[in-house]
C-alpha cells in the first residue's frame, strides 16, 4: 500500500490510499477504512481508497509517488 495527499475542495489536501489486494484476499474500501480508523489519528485516515493490480515500483523496489500523484492529476 501508499498513501499520497490529493487536493480537497475544502480541506485543502486529504490522503488518499492506493492498496493492492493480495490473491484471493476479499478486501473493500469499507473494510480498509475501519482498519486504519482503529489503528491511526482521525487526520491520517484515507480519504478514499484505490485498489490496484500493483504498485509502479523504480528498479530498487521504491514505491514511484511521483508516478501515483501524476496518474491522480491526470484523473481531474
Amino acid at each position: 500500500a501508499a498513501v499520497i495527499g490529493v487536493p480537497h475542495e475544502v480541506y485543502g489536501e486529504v490522503p488518499k490510499a492506493f492498496v493492492v489486494k493480495k490473491e484471493g484476499m476479499e478486501l473493500d474500501e469499507e473494510h480498509v477504512l475501519d482498519y486504519c480508523r482503529q489503528k491511526l489519528a482521525k487526520y491520517k485516515v484515507p480519504y478514499e481508497v484505490e485498489f490496484l493490480e500493483q504498485l509502479p515500483r523504480n528498479a530498487s523496489g521504491k514505491v514511484l509517488k511521483v508516478s501515483l500523484r501524476s496518474k491522480e492529476n491526470a484523473s481531474l
